[in-house]
């Protein structure tokens, strides 16, 4: 099977030209709820694909403005290629959107769920039981954990989710990286951080994170509610056992719009399934 058979064509595929700004990026990410957007360059001859900007990419660096700056190259690829082939790139290379070029041009677009889509289908190998396939160690987060507190604790995990944990530390919810793009929000101005950037009085600063004296500095940041998890998570969870297949786990996550699945065993968390996982099987 090749990536033509399986990609996001140009005209289904969005994106954002330069010379432009973050605004530009984070306006398509909150409404579409994807994790990167692809930058074109409009040129005499069409335009040229010149890389991708993530979530990630803005919330990293929430005092750059220029999408030139901003970008990022990844790997791409042809429609020609081999989809397995390049389905196994992107699990090496952690990329969930694989620009697809001829050329200087944009082809379209070959997506993690372009490929879940495929092994729901039966178009590639989707019957390895999901046991061999899931990710054992499991980022969570506690219920009233403050949402830029979770922000933090996902980035660092370098994961885009945290399975949500109650007073019993039993599963209650699940945040994603969408959730908290969807409530973010660009602010501007210019912060007076007093002798200490967090309260002394809130429960949630992180000591020794201090200023130094009164001072001033410009900002134009990524603003998240200071609301606790719970206000933000998804409370149905959808779980799956061991012994569902690849082919049946894809089916689970395109007709529930998710990237991942906690696995469970008697009712007991024992890993992740995450729709990258579900590539490493064919």
């Amino acid at each position: 099977m090749h990536v033509a058979d399986a990609m996001t064509p140009r005209a289904d595929v969005v994106t954002v030209d330069l010379p432009g700004t973050r605004d530009d990026a984070l306006e398509y990410l909150q409404e579409r709820g994807f994790s990167s957007v692809p930058v074109v360059k409009p040129t005499d001859d069409g335009e040229a694909y010149r890389g991708l900007v993530s979530r990630d990419d803005l919330i990293e660096n929430p005092d750059e403005d220029q999408l030139a700056l901003l970008m990022r190259e990844v790997p791409t690829t042809t429609a020609g290629a081999d989809l397995v082939e390049v389905a196994h790139t992107m699990v090496a290379e952690g990329a969930r959107r694989i620009p697809v070029v001829d050329g200087d041009g944009l082809d379209g677009m070959l997506t993690v769920t372009d490929v879940i889509r495929a092994i729901a289908r039966g178009d590639v190998d989707g019957e390895t039981a999901v046991e061999a396939l899931a990710t054992r160690d499991v980022n969570t987060v506690y219920r009233e954990t403050p949402l830029p507190v979770a922000e933090r604790e996902i980035n660092y995990a370098n994961v885009p989710y945290a399975v949500v944990l109650d007073d019993e530390g039993e599963m209650t919810g699940m945040l994603t990286e969408v959730d908290i793009i969807e409530v973010a929000r660009v602010v501007e101005g210019e912060d007076d951080t007093g002798e200490s950037i967090a309260n002394q009085d809130d429960e949630w600063m992180w000591e020794g994170i201090k200023a130094v004296g009164n001072r001033y500095y410009p900002t134009r940041n990524v603003e998240i509610p200071r609301e606790p998890v719970s206000t933000f998570m998804t409370e149905d969870l959808v779980t799956v056992s061991g012994s569902k297949t690849a082919k049946e786990v894809a089916r689970l996550l395109l007709s529930n719009d998710i990237e991942q699945v906690p696995l469970v065993d008697g009712g007991s968390l024992t890993g992740i399934v995450r729709d990258v996982d579900l590539l490493e099987g064919i």
